[in-house]
C-alpha cells in the first residue's frame, strides 16, 4: 500500500502542479511562509500539492471555496509535517471550510445525571478519524507571525490524535524521552494554570490552560509563529517541539534576520 500511495503522490505532482503565480501569491499573503529557506518552500509546495489532492474539500454556509483558499490552507497544513511526512495525515479524509466562525452543539452530563446542552462558537475543530473544520476568516488571520494560527492548531490536534484521543501526547519518535516530554509539558501546563489562578498575566493565550491537548496545540502555534518568544518562556518545551516536529524555526532565515 505504501508503494501505491507513493506512486499516486508522484503522479499528482506531475498532473496537478501549483502554478508559480498561485504559489507566489500564497507566499506573499502569508508572512510566516516567507520565513522559510528556499529549499523548505520547495518541499512545502510539494506537500501542499499532494495534500490538496488527497483530501476531500467541502464548503459550508454558502461559501464559495476557491483553489486559492485550498492552497492557503494546504500550505499552512503542510508546515507542521515539513520535517515529517504526509503519512502523518492519514486516517481521515475531509476538510470543511465555513466563511466565518461556526456553531458546534455541545452536550455534557454532570455528576448528578443532569444533561447540559449549549452551542459553542468555534474558529476551528478537529475530529478523531473525522474532518478538520475551519473558519476561513480565521485562516486569513493565521500566519501573520503573531502567535495565532488556527490551521497549525487544528493539525497539531490531528497529530495528537494519531495514538488515541487528544491528550497533548502525540506519538513520539524513537529516541525521544517520554519522561522528559511528560515532565516538561506537565510543569509548564501547571505553571500556566497557577498563573491564571493567581490573577497574573499568562505568558501565552489562556486557552492553552483548558487541558493538555489544547496546551500542546496552542504551543505548537507559538513554536512556528513566535519561536523566539516560546524558547524564552519555556526553553525545554521549545526543544521538545524541535525534536517532535523535526524542525527548528529559529534556524529559518526570516527568524534569524
Amino acid at each position: 500500500m505504501g508503494f501505491i500511495r507513493d506512486w499516486r503522490r508522484r503522479a499528482w505532482l506531475r498532473r496537478y502542479p501549483i502554478s508559480n503565480q498561485s504559489w507566489g501569491s500564497t507566499i506573499a499573503r502569508t508572512p510566516l511562509l516567507q520565513m522559510l529557506p528556499a529549499a523548505d518552500r520547495v518541499r512545502l509546495r510539494q506537500l501542499a500539492t499532494v495534500f490538496i489532492q488527497e483530501k476531500t474539500w467541502v464548503s459550508a454556509a454558502e461559501l464559495t471555496l476557491t483553489e486559492e483558499m485550498q492552497l492557503r490552507i494546504a500550505a499552512l497544513a503542510a508546515l507542521p509535517i515539513l520535517g515529517l511526512d504526509l503519512d502523518w495525515y492519514l486516517g481521515w479524509d475531509t476538510v470543511i471550510v465555513y466563511p466565518g466562525e461556526f456553531v458546534h452543539p455541545r452536550k455534557e452530563v454532570d455528576e448528578g445525571g443532569l444533561v447540559h446542552q449549549w452551542n459553542e462558537v468555534r474558529s476551528g475543530e478537529s475530529w478523531e478519524h473525522g474532518p478538520v473544520i475551519f473558519s476561513w476568516a480565521d485562516v486569513v488571520a493565521s500566519g501573520r507571525v503573531d502567535g495565532y494560527n488556527v490551521v497549525i492548531h487544528e493539525f497539531a490536534h490531528k497529530l495528537d490524535m494519531l495514538n488515541g484521543p487528544p491528550d497533548g501526547f502525540p506519538p513520539l519518535h524513537g529516541g525521544m524521552s517520554v519522561r522528559r516530554w511528560t515532565g516538561d509539558f506537565t510543569t509548564a501546563f501547571e505553571a500556566l494554570n497557577a498563573c491564571l489562578d493567581e490573577g497574573r498575566e499568562p505568558p501565552v493565550d489562556e486557552y492553552a490552560a483548558q487541558d493538555p491537548a489544547e496546551f500542546f496545540a496552542v504551543l505548537s502555534e507559538y513554536f512556528f509563529e513566535l519561536p523566539h518568544y516560546l524558547r524564552e518562556v519555556w526553553p525545554a518545551i521549545y526543544a521538545d517541539l524541535c525534536a517532535f516536529y523535526r524542525q527548528d524555526p529559529l534556524s529559518w532565515p526570516g527568524f534569524k534576520a
